[in-house]
């Protein structure tokens, strides 16, 4: 098994199982969903703002993006691409007694992954809980409470928070004090008032420091 993922006409495939082993163990720390948590909710809301079917919305469809979260998908996308272009390296190598270059047998494999991660994803993002019905645009989440969950927060120095939407969809931004000299601590909760680009603003509650009576 090794010597087949050693294999120099073989090298694009390996990386991609490669990558698909770093993102399972990202996924196990939590951090890939801090990477890519809103992506999928982002292309449904431009899907959903076009009025016309253009080729880019016929290849999301094709390729299945969209029917399931976006780290999931590209798990998806790069097993399938790896396995077919094994099993296709594996055909050619018993057919003419050599495998062939990967640059030739990765496009072919790369296009063929395409069509099959949409069949596989579309049963499984009927398991799933339809982000259509859910997608929002961020600028909703100005006037919601979010939790500092990484870091601290000061001007210049944003910080990972942690905010629920009005259907209870977490999302994770970057946000800083919108007032010069505020902190916000790792667990501070705190106020959204107002986004500059994918930068948010807040305010303190003013209550992270009062005493707790429990």
């Amino acid at each position: 098994m090794l010597e087949l993922l050693t294999a120099t006409g073989n090298l694009p495939f390996s990386v991609a199982l490669a990558v698909v082993a770093l993102l399972a163990v990202l996924q196990l720390v939590g951090l890939a969903d801090l990477l890519g948590a809103d992506m999928d909710l982002d292309i449904d809301a431009h899907a959903g703002a076009s009025g016309h079917v253009s080729l880019d919305s016929g290849l999301i469809s094709l390729a299945g993006l969209g029917r399931m979260p976006f780290m999931m998908w590209l798990m998806l996308l790069l097993s399938l691409f790896a396995v077919i272009g094994l099993a296709g390296q594996q055909f050619l190598a018993a057919l003419t007694g050599a495998p062939w270059s990967a640059w030739l047998v990765g496009p072919v494999a790369g296009l063929a992954a395409l069509p099959v991660t949409g069949l596989v994803a579309r049963p499984i993002g009927r398991l799933l809980p339809r982000d259509e019905t859910t997608a929002i645009d961020r600028i909703e989440l100005v006037g919601r409470e979010a939790e500092i969950v990484i870091g601290t927060a000061s001007r210049g120095s944003p910080a990972r928070a942690r905010v629920s939407d009005r259907f209870g969809q977490l999302h994770h931004v970057m946000l800083e004090p919108d007032s010069e000299g505020q902190r916000f601590a790792e667990g501070e909760k705190v106020l959204i008032v107002r986004r500059e680009g994918e930068l948010f603003k807040a305010i303190a509650r003013g209550d992270h420091y009062l005493p707790r009576l429990d």
